[in-house]
């Protein structure tokens, strides 16, 4: 019972830590093209 009163505040800290990376990277903008880099390696350069 006592491992409750740490895992819990545990588990809230991390999901709001990564709540906050998520929204960092909308903000970043590192959303914008998921199409373009999917296509971007099947592009061959190297010709």
């Amino acid at each position: 019972m006592n491992a409750l009163l740490f895992l819990i505040p545990l588990a809230l800290a991390l999901g709001s830590l990564g709540v906050a990376a998520f929204m960092w990277a909308l903000k970043d903008r590192q959303f914008e093209d998921p199409q373009g880099a999917a296509e971007r390696i099947l592009m061959d350069d190297d010709l």
